[in-house]
């Protein structure tokens, strides 16, 4: 009896950033969140349950949907009236330990500060100054709601930060009014799990100024193990 058969090469590759003070972080693969800014039916889509999402995932966005909601009643309002408007979309996307992976999706359209405002002003009138310096996410368990007069995140992460220091994001200009900048947490200590609830863009790895400050349902992660990845995108609609 003579039997045949053929195989194939397999495999999988996983990537980490082995930093000098020898921590270490995943390298996340891109996410493929609308490159623009949303619509009606994008918000819907990537933001509210849906019957062909995974339970964990549908679960997360029911409890979500309050937040979600405060910020995009208002910019539906400002585009109704074609009022010039900037907001924060923030989406997030949990890397489990195990392998599994949930996209809870658009979880935020929130909330651009008067500190955050001040800074691009008065920096717009410094010829010799940069405003592309918001590329630092801070993570946080406080659960206040945001405001305008916001500088820092209610309870911020520190010594569970990989080198103590805030991730710091890629940027990318997706559409022509839209500032993208992606980063992942991932919690090195603490207790677990670590609840996050809050998320901030600033313009330093420490301390410096918040331009947008977005809370959501929370998101338990476990220290050396569970990484969450946010995608922030800074938009700017003309009108007048």
């Amino acid at each position: 009896m003579h039997y045949e058969g053929s195989t194939a090469p397999t495999g999988s590759l996983g990537l980490r950033v082995i930093r000098r003070d020898g921590s270490s972080e995943p390298v996340l693969p891109t996410p493929k969140w609308p490159r623009r800014p949303v619509t009606a039916k994008d918000v819907i889509k990537y933001g509210l349950p849906s019957s062909d999402l995974d339970e964990t995932v549908n679960r997360y966005r029911r409890s979500n949907m309050k937040h979600l909601k405060r910020g995009a009643m208002q910019v539906a309002k400002a585009r109704l009236l074609k009022l010039p408007h900037f907001y924060g979309q923030l989406w997030l996307k949990v890397f489990r330990g195990d392998g599994t992976v949930e996209e809870l999706g658009l979880v935020s359209m929130r909330l651009v500060t008067t500190a955050g405002v001040n800074y691009i002003a008065t920096r717009l009138f410094d010829a010799n100054t940069s405003i592309g310096a918001f590329d630092f996410h801070g993570f946080g368990t406080g659960g206040t709601a945001e405001a305008i007069g916001d500088t820092t995140l209610v309870t911020e992460e520190t010594t569970q930060y990989v080198g103590d220091i805030r991730p710091t994001g890629t940027p990318t200009n997706p559409s022509a009014n839209v500032y993208r900048s992606i980063a992942t947490y991932s919690p090195d200590s603490g207790t677990n799990p670590r609840p996050i609830t809050e998320h901030g863009l600033f313009s330093a790895n420490a301390a410096g100024t918040l331009l947008d400050r977005s809370l959501f349902s929370v998101v338990n992660l476990v220290p050396s193990s569970d990484s969450l990845q946010a995608t922030y995108d800074f938009t700017i609609a003309a009108g007048g």
